[in-house]
């Protein structure tokens, strides 16, 4: 039997709590950029695309502390855009964590990691050629 990897069924969405609203959407939004992913929407104390919401610690939604240092790793299409998200954060806020280059997690794993304006570990990472199951869960209301 061939090992087969799996992404996108254990998470349904994850919210940070951070310091500077602001200094985060202009981050995520230059990095949501780079990655093709488009922003959902935002209001004075959120912002959010596709899984991630972003917030304040007042805002009416979590009402809580700042989340902490996090890990989150976005999927990249390809080598290209890992590159292209890691020079996108740069740019905009964030600190470099590990520039792009292959990892020894598994052969084909390509990633970049950034410290973003709140210390979070953010990565996007292509793992070689695969084949996507599912480009997105779609919901119909």
């Amino acid at each position: 039997m061939t090992p087969e990897l799996h992404r996108g069924r254990l998470i349904d969405h994850i919210g940070l709590v951070v310091r500077d609203l602001a200094a985060s959407k202009a981050f995520y939004a230059a990095v949501f950029e780079a990655l093709e992913i488009p922003m959902g929407g935002s209001d004075e104390r959120n912002f959010w695309a596709d899984e991630l919401f972003v917030s304040t610690s007042d805002s009416e939604e979590v009402r809580g502390e700042l989340t902490g240092r996090q890990h989150i790793a976005f999927q990249a299409r390809d080598r290209a855009m890992v590159d292209a998200f890691h020079r996108a954060a740069l740019a905009h806020g964030g600190r470099d964590n590990g520039a792009p280059g292959e990892r020894s997690y598994h052969p084909g794993y390509y990633a970049a990691f950034v410290l973003d304006p709140d210390g979070n570990n953010i990565e996007a990472v292509f793992h070689g050629e695969a084949e996507r199951s599912a480009a997105s869960v779609r919901i119909r209301y």
